[in-house]
C-alpha cells in the first residue's frame, strides 16, 4: 500500500464501521474482523468528515485541528490506512471504492 498522502481524498473502508463510545468511537472491520479504538473525540470527528472532505488535511482543518497537532492526527489516521481501516478515494486509486460500496 502507498504511504498515506494528507493531501488526498479518503473515506471509512466500505467494510468499516464506527460505532460512538463514551470514550471516542470504535471501528471494526467486517472484512478482516478488526477492531479499532479511537480515543479522541476529535480524530472521531475528522474521520466522520473525510468522505466529504477534499483532503484529509481539509477533514483535519475543518474540526479546528490545530497545525501543531496536525503530524499526531495524520500519523493516526496513516496508521488507520496502513491497517485497512480507511482506503483512498480520490478518483483513479486502485484502493479508491467503487461509488456504489460508499455507504453513508
Amino acid at each position: 500500500m502507498p504511504g498515506f498522502d494528507p493531501d488526498r481524498a479518503w473515506a471509512l473502508h466500505p467494510r468499516v464501521s464506527l460505532r460512538p463510545e463514551p470514550f471516542g468511537a470504535l471501528l471494526y472491520h467486517f472484512g478482516t474482523r478488526r477492531l479499532t479504538f479511537l480515543k479522541d473525540p476529535r480524530l472521531v470527528e475528522v474521520v466522520r468528515r473525510l468522505p466529504d472532505a477534499p483532503s484529509a488535511r481539509s477533514a483535519c482543518a475543518s474540526c479546528g485541528i490545530p497545525d501543531g497537532e496536525l503530524p499526531m492526527f495524520q500519523a493516526a489516521l496513516a496508521a488507520l490506512a496502513a491497517t485497512g481501516m480507511l482506503v483512498d478515494r480520490t478518483p483513479g486509486t486502485p484502493e479508491s471504492p467503487r461509488p456504489e460500496q460508499v455507504h453513508a
